[in-house]
């Protein structure tokens, strides 16, 4: 079952004061089109990995699904709710957490922050403040529960905005970039607490976004890449880096310092032969590292066609 289906969303921003601007005789940019054609899904428990450069779409589509915008054309649906005609009830199913996060109030601490937007989701201030202890202890956040947020680092700001989109438990969660400015050690942690939530009975469906690639390959079952507007491929990480070339670089080591590099296709068997060659000469090999492409070789790729 999907939890998150999109079918032929577009989205175009017109130009503002344009009529204003031809009366005046001023010139006018031409309409941006930010989404054409558009179309995935995205599946119950799925971590699905969403990459592009800045100004590829990726804010406007994640947008669009929570609600915040319209799309011009196309649909978004999420557990079979449509995000336009039944917008309040897709809201109450989304936790959004965005990277440049600017809807907290400064003046008052992460608790009090947190403790407001439970009020509007409904919550006690009983079952308010039980699940505000949760989040702050899955994030760790205890040390800043009394801060101003307006103190807060980046980091600590980004976590409490990953909090804040789980308050409600929502069934998918929309992160964008949610490891951004977090230290090694926080970052690590938050790639756990997204991987568990995916394994948790329900599970949460999350849709993420981030220009880390390596953080996309190890928690993404699958990856959408969008350039210009327009979804390139989607597919699983594995299966993007084979496409994009069959071939994988070969180093061996053999000892004296010697080495040997070549390109060989997946899965054939020119390094069985070529470890056979060295056997037969009697060189000891010391060892084998193999460079594969990556999703930035996928990525590159795509932008340039």
């Amino acid at each position: 079952m999907s939890a998150i289906s999109i079918r032929n969303l577009s989205k175009t921003y017109p130009v503002p004061f344009r009529r204003v601007r031809a009366f005046f005789r001023r010139p006018a940019k031409e309409p941006v089109e930010a989404l054409c054609d558009v179309s995935f899904e995205v599946g119950t428990g799925e971590i699905f990995g969403l990459i592009g450069r800045n100004g590829a779409g990726k804010t406007t589509l994640t947008k669009i699904i929570a609600t915040l915008v319209q799309p011009t054309t196309g649909s978004v649906s999420v557990h079979e709710q449509d995000s336009v005609s039944h917008d309040e009830h897709v809201r109450r199913l989304i936790g959004l957490a965005t990277a440049e996060e600017r809807s907290f109030y400064w003046r008052l601490n992460s608790e009090q922050n947190l403790m407001f937007f439970a009020r509007l989701h409904g919550l006690s201030d009983r079952s308010a403040k039980q699940r505000i202890k949760e989040l702050f202890a899955q994030l760790e956040l205890d040390e800043v529960a009394r801060r101003r947020f307006g103190e807060l680092s980046t980091g600590n700001k980004q976590r409490l905005a990953v909090a804040r989109a789980m308050l409600a438990s929502p069934p998918v969660l929309l992160l964008d970039e949610p490891t951004r400015s977090l230290d090694p050690l926080a970052a690590a942690r938050m790639r756990e607490l997204i991987s568990s939530l995916a394994r948790q009975d329900p599970p949460v469906t999350i849709l993420l976004t981030s220009h880390n690639l390596a953080e996309v390959e190890t928690l993404c079952a699958r990856v959408a890449i969008i350039s210009r507007g327009s979804i390139r491929a989607i597919d699983t990480p594995r299966n993007l880096r084979d496409l994009t070339s069959g071939k994988e670089m070969v180093h061996i080591t053999i000892a004296g310092g010697e080495k040997i590099s070549f390109a060989r296709q997946h899965e054939d068997d020119l390094l069985d032969v070529k470890i056979r060659e060295l056997q037969a000469r009697g060189a000891r090999i010391v060892d084998i590292e193999t460079e594969r492409p990556t999703l930035l070789d996928v990525l590159e790729r795509y932008e340039q066609s």
